[in-house]
């Protein structure tokens, strides 16, 4: 495990997970989210994000987690040897989800460029919980053949906080 692309919906803890992974890896980290949201959550534009991306992708080793499909198309996983997977039941991400956002917009946590969870977001549509319901069910069919179609790439399907946990345990340098 060299270039590895750790995928799930929001809340289930792929930046944790990616984070230990590259950590017991010895290998950079990449959170797409920082490279794809600027100040006052300005998007970047699909020349920017794949001018960012693509000379990480051109290293030899290293953790990225997140997609982006629509502006990077299959540039990460392309390059990717393994996919970690979260798919997590709605039980265990929804709960996080609703206390991750709760947290940060209390403590006015920082999340990338200076950009802060607003309430005003809840009630846009689609709202990130909205979002992440329709990004779990989709995933169900669309990680399995997205892998599938880059043979070079091993997908690692987990299911559970435990698999989760055993998992990061084992991947070793």
């Amino acid at each position: 495990m060299q270039r590895v692309s750790v995928q799930g919906v929001p809340g289930s803890g792929k930046s944790t997970v990616g984070r230990a992974i590259a950590a017991r890896l010895g290998v950079p980290f990449t959170e797409l989210d920082a490279l794809h949201w600027g100040r006052g959550w300005s998007e970047a534009s699909t020349e920017e994000l794949l001018a960012l991306v693509t000379p990480l992708v051109a290293t030899e080793r290293w953790v990225i987690d997140g997609r982006y499909r629509s502006k990077l198309g299959d540039l990460v996983i392309a390059r990717a040897d393994t996919v970690v997977w979260l798919d997590l039941p709605i039980r265990v991400w929804l709960p996080r989800l609703v206390r991750r956002t709760a947290r940060r917009m209390v403590l006015r946590e920082e999340l990338w460029n200076g950009n802060r969870e607003r309430v005003h977001n809840l009630f846009e549509r689609p709202n990130l919980f909205e979002w992440a319901w329709q990004k779990h069910r989709e995933d169900r069919t669309f990680i399995p053949r997205w892998v599938e179609a880059h043979p070079q790439a091993t997908l690692v399907r987990l299911r559970s906080a435990r698999e989760v946990r055993e998992f990061v345990e084992r991947v070793s340098r």
